[in-house]
C-alpha cells in the first residue's frame, strides 16, 4: 500500500473533533503487510527514508498507530499495516506546572499530546536509567534528556529500600527518577 493511499482512507476515517483519537483498540483488521515506514529513537518519522515533513501528517498516522505484543501498526477499520519503531514512537519534549500549581504537572510529546503525569500516565524507569511515559493505550514516549535535567533540579530526594532517590511529584503521585 502506498503512504498517499493510507493517508487518503486515514482522512476519510477520521474526520471530525482533532482532539478525539480513533478507537483503533476496538479495530481489529487483517494483517496487510509492512510498509517502509520507520520512528527513530528521536522521534523523526521518515518513509522510504525520507523525513516526513508535515507534521498534521505525522499526528493523523500517530492517531492510529497501535501496539501489538512488541509490534508496532498503523490500523483503520479494514487494514493493519507493520511500521518499524526504533525504540518507542513519542518524545517527551515539554512539561508545565498546571496553574502554576506545582502539586499537578502537565508534560506533552514532540507530536503536542498533552496530558497530566499521574497513575494513568505513569513515568516508568528501565533497569538502564531510561525514562519512559504511557502516553495512550499502550504507547510510551522517552523522556528527553532537556526534561529530564529540568526534573532533577526540581526532583526531592527521599530514602527508599533501593537508597536515596530522586522524585518528582504529580497529582498525588511520586516518580522516582533514580538512585543517586
Amino acid at each position: 500500500m502506498s503512504l498517499e493511499k493510507l493517508s487518503s482512507q486515514l482522512s476519510g476515517h477520521l474526520s471530525g473533533s482533532k482532539k478525539k483519537l480513533p478507537p483503533v483498540d476496538e479495530w481489529h483488521p487483517d494483517f496487510c503487510g509492512d510498509i517502509n515506514l520507520q520512528i527513530k529513537a528521536n522521534g523523526n518519522w521518515f518513509y522510504n527514508g525520507t523525513l516526513f515533513k508535515r507534521l498534521s501528517l505525522v499526528k493523523l498516522f500517530a492517531s492510529v498507530l497501535k501496539k501489538d505484543d512488541d509490534k508496532y501498526f498503523l490500523v483503520t477499520p479494514v487494514e493493519k499495516i507493520g511500521i518499524q519503531v526504533d525504540d518507542v514512537p513519542f518524545v517527551l519534549t515539554n512539561w508545565h506546572w498546571q496553574d502554576n500549581n506545582q502539586q499537578i504537572m502537565i508534560v506533552s510529546t514532540n507530536l503536542d499530546d498533552e496530558f497530566i503525569l499521574d497513575a494513568k500516565h505513569p513515568l516508568t524507569l528501565t533497569e538502564n536509567g531510561d525514562l519512559y511515559v504511557t502516553v495512550r493505550r499502550n504507547l510510551l514516549a522517552k523522556v528527553h534528556r532537556n526534561v529530564y535535567y529540568q526534573w532533577v533540579d526540581i526532583a526531592k530526594e527521599v530514602q527508599t529500600n533501593n537508597g536515596t532517590e530522586l522524585m518528582v511529584y504529580s497529582a498525588n503521585e511520586k516518580f522516582s527518577l533514580g538512585v543517586i
